[in-house]
């Protein structure tokens, strides 16, 4: 059973400062010393970084799309296990979910942040961008929100308020539909977080300046929320009966034999990953270790498997070039068979080039170069190639975020085959001997034998 105290912060649409208020309550509780489970709804992997630094836990994100329903409460309990309080982060407007995505799976809003607030049982409070509107119209649209669904509002934080007059008229006109105001913040430019193509720049590629950011949220959410409230809000969630998620468990037994090391890249260039992928490859049996590519020059020693996450390497793609050591060693590496896993930047830096910029030259004559558009929702996928991970006809949900492209197409390099298959494209990825490499973002909760397979083929 899990009892932890939890909140979902959520908002009429993207843009309304749910990060800005989910983090800086994070931190404004954290300081209090609190012990805070920080999760997102959604496949976000940049707001969990700043969530970490609030709280000095695992940024977790919850998903019903990738990992199922059934998972959701799970995968809570298990982020949650001894924490004070929970803080949920939503994605997108309340209601907007996966059928947004352009995916003919799991319409309404299946997969929005009202779905995962309702599967925890958590009351959610509504962060609203008061700055265009005065105050019957911000009571109006909280009207909306609050009488349309079956969540439960408990209540309102408004955001970018104007002067105390605004304040004052906002907030008597929720108050008048009988709900509190939990917090009103006033416009807040010293606070705001930088963004390029897509989204916040990462809290890895910024740490100090990142670390400044995260404290001036908590104090600002400190001196504008009544974190007492919020607390006591928190405290009236309903007891959720289902087991955490235990990864060891998921993994299965794993096999007779020694703890093959599996180097998985981080540093600035490569933010992108969840937890849970790791938990699983050491309940599988592997010994995790990590390596940053901008700056170490070979591979850990003793090193069987590599997993190269995603991140940023557009940005970086000159001293990823000049770490010609360790480029050449992970070439040799792939090409003589071992396994390598590689997701979105991963592919990239497995390319010959990125943006002229040589790179692993794993996959022989493929180079990669940003695109003028995004390439962003959740994919249905059938992998139509065995690999290190998947097996030929294996259903898997995944989700696609990218500004790159790859030629010749996915699949199509002399010697590889397509790692997957979608109904709104071609062929995607790569897939040769023990290297797979592919845009496509997997959370391993939803697929756990994929950790088990890629520990059996390091041994």
């Amino acid at each position: 059973m899990v009892t932890v105290p939890r909140l979902v912060i959520a908002a009429p649409a993207s843009g309304s400062g749910k990060t800005t208020v989910a983090t800086g309550l994070m931190a404004a509780f954290a300081e209090r010393g609190l012990k805070v489970s920080p999760h997102k709804v959604g496949p976000d992997y940049i707001d969990p970084g700043y969530h970490a630094l609030a709280t000095g836990r695992p940024g977790r994100n919850l998903d019903p799309w990738l990992t199922s329903e059934d998972l959701v409460v799970p995968l809570f309990g298990h982020g949650a296990a001894g924490a004070d309080v929970a803080v949920v982060e939503g994605v997108m407007g309340l209601y907007d979910g996966a059928s947004g995505s352009g995916t003919a799976e799991g319409g309404g809003d299946f997969a929005s942040t009202a779905h995962v607030a309702a599967l925890l049982g958590a009351p959610v409070v509504l962060v609203v961008d008061a700055s265009a509107a005065a105050g019957r119209s911000v009571a109006a649209l909280v009207h909306g929100f609050r009488s349309f669904g079956t969540v439960r509002v408990g209540g309102v934080i408004l955001n970018r308020l104007g002067s105390e007059g605004h304040e004052r008229m906002c907030r008597a006109a929720v108050e008048d539909l009988g709900l509190p105001v939990l917090g009103a913040l006033r416009r807040h430019d010293d606070a705001a977080t930088p963004s390029r193509h897509l989204g916040l720049v990462p809290a890895a590629e910024r740490h100090a300046d990142a670390v400044g950011t995260v404290r001036r949220l908590g104090a600002l959410v400190a001196s504008s929320c009544d974190l007492d409230a919020l607390l006591a809000l928190a405290r009236t969630s309903a007891p959720l009966t289902a087991a955490p998620w235990d990864p060891a468990s998921a993994a299965g037994a794993p096999a007779e034999g020694h703890r093959p090391r599996i180097a998985v890249a981080g540093g600035p260039a490569f933010t992108f990953g969840y937890a849970e992928n790791e938990e699983l490859l050491e309940a599988a049996g592997a010994e995790v270790v990590r390596f940053d590519p901008l700056r170490d020059e070979t591979l850990p020693d003793g090193t069987r498997g590599v997993v190269i996450g995603g991140g940023f390497p557009e940005m970086y793609a000159a001293d990823l070039s000049a770490n010609e050591r360790l480029r050449k060693e992970l070439g040799a590496f792939a090409r003589d068979g071992r396994p390598v896993y590689a997701e979105c930047a991963g592919l990239l830096y497995l390319a010959q080039e990125l943006d002229g910029a040589p790179m692993c030259g794993v996959l022989d004559g493929v180079t990669a170069a940003m695109a003028p558009r995004l390439t962003l929702g959740y994919r249905a996928a059938v992998a139509v190639a065995d690999s290190v991970v998947a097996r030929t006809g294996e259903r898997v949900h995944g989700h696609e975020f990218h500004r790159t492209v790859t030629a010749p197409g996915h699949g199509t390099a002399d010697g590889w085959q397509a790692a997957w298959q979608w109904s709104t494209s071609g062929p995607e990825g790569f897939v040769r001997g023990a290297c797979v490499a592919s845009y496509l973002h997997l959370h391993w909760a939803g697929s756990p034998g994929f950790a088990a397979r890629m520990v059996q083929a390091c041994r």
